[in-house]
């Protein structure tokens, strides 16, 4: 089979030829239908590496859909053919957080090796995928596996943040999103659907404030070394109830807790290497700072759901798995509108 490597650190990514894995007992072979291109990989990518937590080569990939192509011995509740997505931030299954359904944070991954696919494990940039465990994959349920594949990250993960911070998007409230990229225009189409709360999103440039325009924001302003002020100017002086960084860079964290209002939140998502500082006097009055990590599967299935009520719709560019190096390429220069979709089988 094709499929994207990164198999040298420092080296842009490659398309290798191998084996066709076969699924072992308790695993769900797909043949993928469509793969996800994050800057999560380009982070991973631009690792040292003495920082490189996995061993290289590895197969890219860790937002995928397909179709059940074969089911390893005493799998059931599935059948081959069916169309499914695949749940990535893997767990143990048995810790308590993976109990509550919260596999993105089980205690005992790291100590048992298990890593997402596409981020240590083999994969979904590849004609075909081995998933570890059936309860790794969410039914489609007839949605556009292109559009869809984008959700099993760009849409679990803002749902996640977002969900934190519900009972804060009341009526009257300002949440400002910073970044309007793959994960931010997602954030948008959640934000107006889920919730009460003006919308205002900064970005770098002007064709992605008009992409968040386009997918509902309210307001736009320019990401600039004035953007904290331009919010604060919005709200009245407050601030913003909820700041969403899905850039995480310095300056973006810096701008995030000079604009977030007393008893605000403020969420890194993005993984720009930005901090912010916690302490008295160093944010408004009892703002809450966290840097979550993707979503539960519960959150999954609830992402789709809103995907099938037309809720959100990602947009999305589409490239032959040749292309892949390519999209890369892309994203790497700002140049992907929403999100890139890789499409190993044609």
């Amino acid at each position: 089979m094709k499929a994207v490597q990164y198999r040298t650190v420092g080296a842009a990514p490659e398309v290798v030829t191998l084996p066709d894995p076969e699924p072992g007992p308790g695993q769900v072979l797909l043949k993928v239908t469509a793969a996800g291109v994050c800057h999560s990989d380009i982070a991973v990518m631009s690792m040292p590496a003495g920082q490189l937590p996995f061993p290289l080569p590895l197969t890219l990939g860790h937002e995928g859909v397909g179709t059940v192509a074969a089911l390893g011995a005493g799998v059931t509740g599935l059948a081959e053919g069916e169309a499914v997505a695949v749940y990535g931030p893997w767990g143990c299954g048995r810790c308590a957080k993976c109990a509550e359904g919260k596999e993105n944070y089980c205690l005992r991954a790291a100590e048992l090796g298990i890593r997402p696919p596409g981020l240590g494990a083999p994969g979904a940039m590849a004609e075909y995928l081995l998933v570890d465990d059936p309860r790794h994959l969410v039914p489609l349920g007839g949605l556009d596996p292109v559009r869809a594949v984008p959700l099993t990250d760009a849409g679990l993960t803002p749902y996640h943040a977002i969900r934190r911070s519900l009972g804060k998007l009341l009526p009257g409230s300002t949440v400002a999103v910073i970044g309007a990229g793959g994960l931010g225009h997602v954030a948008v189409q959640l934000l107006r659907a889920m919730t009460a709360a003006r919308v205002v999103v900064l970005d770098v440039t002007e064709e992605k404030l008009a992409l968040a325009r386009a997918v509902g924001a309210h307001e736009t302003v320019l990401s600039d070394a004035s953007a904290a002020a331009a919010v604060r100017e919005l709200t009245g002086g407050a601030g913003a109830q909820v700041v969403l960084d899905f850039v995480g860079a310095p300056p973006t964290v810096a701008a995030a807790g000079a604009m977030v209002a007393v008893e605000g939140d403020v969420t890194i998502v993005g993984l720009g290497g930005g901090t912010l500082p916690v302490g008295f006097g160093a944010l408004p009055h009892e703002v809450s700072v966290a840097a979550p990590y993707w979503g539960t599967r519960a959150e999954l299935i609830e992402v789709l759901d809103l995907a099938r009520a037309g809720a959100v719709e990602v947009h999305v560019e589409t490239y032959r798995i040749d292309e892949a190096p390519l999209a890369y390429e892309r994203l790497h220069a700002g140049r992907v509108a929403g999100r890139a979709v890789i499409l190993p089988n044609g």
